[in-house]
């Protein structure tokens, strides 16, 4: 009797420590992109309490698992940040931490989105076969530089919001953002992977970038990312080339903001929003044969009325609890992008250029709103 109580015990407390390192079965995290230029400007961070907190830190607190850091080719033009340097600094903070990572190539000097994805001015006039040994020697020296160092990113974005596919230039204007005609529309100069004029070679370059993370990391999900998670039409297409292209991903990572949804005259209320994005999500992990991740979601700040911070606490909620309830075990999990951010608060090179505070983050004063609620929930 003694024996098989003994016997008995073992098992419990095997089990127990299985349990206790078994990987999340959904993750809950943060594109924190901004943090370490934010500290440059001595903007800080506090919990609940009012103690200050360095902000990785304070995301773990709050709930969170897994932090996404972007990574550009030649940021020097514009700070430094979110070169391969900086992304290591942040990524050494989440690994002390146990947190998972996540490495988003945006393949540009500076940000990269569906309305421009200009192309690394050491790039520009490359032949397509040069430019694709350029993306893969950039992910293969980035991805090598984590490793040397004792990172290993979970997840790997191949391109930012690459709705429009990828390395095609735009007309800017003197502070580098997109000139826009009186239709709203922008120029393109130079094209190498867009998804319309040159759909081959966007499934060629992905297909390399893909290839050059595996070499790598072997057992890393790499992924391709869209905006406008609840558009199944732009899936279709878009991965349809890649696929015809021949290229492979492991998961489809996801843009999801209501309120854009809806100021872009895209769908005419959050709750469409969000209800479509899922039956998509459940839509295109049949048809492509892979996981869903919501790798970007934020929702309306107004710190003067606690009804709108209300109404992205629920919606958030509603998002993450959907995600899990209703994907078919497909949605691996929700990203908040930048909640650290303030409403009225940006950072200094970016005010000098002329941009708008960013009002989707979900922090006032440096500390956390009722908005992330959901993540500790």
């Amino acid at each position: 009797m003694k024996t098989l109580t003994r016997i008995m015990a073992v098992f419990a407390a095997l089990t127990a420590l299985v349990s206790c390192n078994r990987e999340p079965s959904f993750w809950l995290g943060a594109d924190l992109g901004w943090i370490t230029e934010y500290e440059s400007y001595g903007h800080k961070f506090y919990n609940k309490d009012g103690v200050e907190m360095e902000c990785t830190a304070l995301m773990k607190e709050l709930g969170l698992n897994a932090v996404r850091h972007r990574v550009w080719v030649d940021p020097s033009a514009h700070g430094g940040w979110c070169s391969k340097e900086d992304l290591l600094v942040k990524c050494q903070r989440a690994k002390a931490l146990d947190m998972a990572i996540m490495v988003d190539f945006h393949y540009s000097d500076w940000w990269a989105d569906p309305q421009k994805q200009n192309i690394p001015a050491s790039w520009s006039g490359h032949s397509y076969e040069q430019m694709k040994e350029d993306l893969a020697a950039h992910t293969i020296e980035v991805l090598t530089y984590l490793k040397d160092n004792g990172i290993e990113p979970k997840w790997i974005q191949v391109g930012n919001e690459t709705r429009n596919g990828f390395l095609w230039t735009v007309e800017s204007n003197e502070y580098g953002w997109p000139k826009l005609d009186e239709n709203g529309n922008t120029t393109i100069i130079e094209s190498m992977g867009h998804v319309d004029r040159n759909p081959e070679q966007y499934a060629g370059l992905f297909a390399a970038g893909y290839d050059a993370c595996k070499q790598i990391f072997p057992d890393a999900i790499v992924m391709v990312h869209l905006d406008n998670g609840f558009d199944k039409d732009l899936y279709d297409y878009n991965l349809g080339v890649l696929k015809a292209g021949g290229a492979n991903w492991d998961m489809i990572g996801m843009s999801l903001y209501p309120y854009w949804a809806m100021d872009g005259g895209f769908r005419d209320d959050a709750e469409t929003t969000i209800t479509d994005c899922i039956e998509n999500i459940r839509y295109v992990s049949e048809k492509f044969g892979c996981d869903v991740m919501i790798v970007e979601t934020g929702f309306l700040v107004d710190e003067s009325k606690p009804e709108v911070l209300e109404e992205g606490r629920r919606q958030l909620a509603r998002v993450i609890r959907e995600c899990i309830e209703e994907t078919d075990g497909h949605c691996k999990g929700v990203f908040y992008w930048e909640p650290q951010t303030d409403g009225v608060w940006k950072p200094a090179s970016y005010a000098a250029l002329g941009w708008n505070a960013y009002d989707k983050g979900a922090f006032k004063n440096g500390k956390a709103t009722i908005i992330l609620d959901p993540f500790k929930e």
